[in-house]
């Protein structure tokens, strides 16, 4: 790759025009492109122009899609498509699949890995855990309609051996329901509950990521001991100077997912959106990156059909995020959080070949992230746009 503005990680100074040598799937050499030799009979992409950074890192996703379900019945060429248009599109080189049919996802990571289907490097928590009626509202007729069965927890016992069977099976970290949305309440999940799981997961060396809902949620999280925070809270106001420390206290990460908001929240009027978003959402953020807490970029893709990343990336800078903030989020931070940071999350020698070519200069416009010219996993092309 030459001839790039290439940001080899978020706390380096870029390198205005350089050169991007990969073998075998890993970088052999990066720096100015007149220090760059360039064997005989490499293939070569024209960067003139253009900006490459470390792949992204989309920290939360959902590979649920009707157009991902029942895989052994699709085609590669019809689970390359769907995974372009909804990951590989947008710059995805690694996600976290957060609530998913297990057996179905790793068929899909197999297909990937196998070569078959061109796709990201996914991580998956499989089925999530809910207490007893606690399935929330929103997905219930999406389960009933697709016939898929995940069942609600009623035990720590139960829980126990669910954890250690799932990631059995594959799972590469486990999902809670803290507070789980219902027809006219949050229900919160016992403390007692949220504890073994954690310790059960943790026990195996995996994470745990928190669908909050509320404060309480929060709360929930905190005393069990999760590890990432699965989006803001709307619901309960701004969070206090207290719970943000206590946050940071506990080494959580947060996924802001601020674009799920507007999805969610569709039908109020712009006024009171903005209004909520500027007095809950967006302080919420702001005041957790304000404190160094690690923030993971995700969008909750899969939920919400909204596969464009610019509004995301928009808000995020609303919040007081900046570039380099937004980059780490994408790239380093969530390498660091998951135990890839040896190979992934920068643009260094021995580093995986995972990058992504934009055709906008982002540090001008934090939305040039979502326009993506390439992507490329491991040495190899798994989106261009046409």
């Amino acid at each position: 790759m030459v001839d790039a503005k290439i940001y080899p990680s978020p706390t380096e100074r870029p390198i205005e025009n350089g050169s991007i040598l990969i073998h075998d799937g890993r970088i052999l050499a990066v720096g100015p492109s007149a220090t760059i030799k360039i064997p005989r009979n490499t293939e070569v992409i024209d960067c003139k122009g253009l900006v490459v950074t470390a792949g992204f890192w989309n920290s939360h996703v959902h590979i649920f899609t009707p157009n991902l379900l029942h895989a052994e019945k699709l085609s590669s060429e019809q689970l390359t498509s769907q995974l372009q248009e909804m990951l590989a599109r947008w710059g995805f080189t690694t996600v976290l699949d957060l609530a998913s049919v297990l057996k179905n996802t790793t068929l899909i990571r197999r297909r990937i890995e196998s070569g078959e289907v061109k796709g990201p490097r996914i991580l998956t928590v499989g089925e999530p855990f809910w207490a007893k009626g606690g399935t929330p509202i929103y997905v219930r007729g999406f389960l009933e309609a697709n016939h898929i069965s995940m069942p609600e927890v009623e035990s720590s016992a139960q829980a126990v051996e669910r954890v250690h069977q799932q990631i059995h099976d594959g799972a590469d970290g486990i999902k809670i329901f803290t507070g789980s949305v219902e027809r006219d309440s949050i229900l919160i999940m016992p403390l007692d509950l949220a504890k073994a799981i954690v310790a059960e997961a943790h026990l195996a060396g995996k994470p745990v990521f928190a669908h909050p809902s509320n404060q309480e949620g929060i709360e929930v999280a905190l005393q069990s001991g999760v590890d990432i925070l699965v989006h803001t809270t709307p619901s309960g106001g701004p969070w206090s100077s207290s719970l943000v420390e206590s946050i940071k206290a506990a080494h959580m990460a947060l996924i802001p997912t601020l674009t799920l908001w507007h999805v969610e929240f569709k039908g109020e009027s712009p006024e009171e959106f903005e209004k909520g978003m500027n007095m809950v959402v967006l302080p919420e953020l702001r005041a957790y990156s304000e404190a160094g807490g690690q923030i993971l970029f995700g969008t909750d893709v899969g939920y919400i059909e909204q596969f464009d990343t610019s509004e995301e990336f928009a808000w995020m800078s609303r919040a007081g995020m900046s570039f380099q903030q937004i980059l780490a989020s994408l790239t380093t931070t969530p390498a660091r959080r998951f135990g890839y940071s040896t190979h992934s999350g920068q643009i260094a020698k021995g580093m995986d070949g995972d990058l992504v070519v934009l055709q906008a200069d982002p540090a001008q416009d934090v939305t040039a992230f979502s326009n993506v010219r390439y992507t490329i996993r491991g040495a190899k092309v798994i989106y261009s746009e046409k």
